[in-house]
């Protein structure tokens, strides 16, 4: 079964998240130095900051890196029920 709960595919995307301002935690740091003091100007001051710390997340959080993460969510999912269901066929 490849169906994700509401909750299980709200995990995955917070994880996906999470793994993504960790990898681009630099470029984050760069943007977030040249935005800080700033208000209106951030527009156009940290343009370039701005677009580089989008692509970097871009790369982590796209279609792509999230199904790589889905598919071994799933993976692991059907383990643990396949050794689950093991467990309970062996007890009985």
């Amino acid at each position: 079964m490849d169906a994700l709960s509401r909750r299980e595919e709200e995990n995955l995307l917070k994880i996906t998240k999470e793994r993504a301002v960790k990898e681009c935690h630099d470029v984050v740091k760069d943007f977030a130095d040249c935005a800080s003091g700033r208000t209106v100007s951030v527009a156009w001051a940290c343009r370039g900051q701005l677009h580089k710390m989008q692509e970097c997340i871009l790369l982590y959080t796209g279609t792509e890196p999230y199904e790589r993460v889905r598919s071994e969510y799933l993976r692991l999912r059907a383990e643990q029920r396949a050794a689950k269901l093991k467990e309970t066929n062996t007890a009985s």
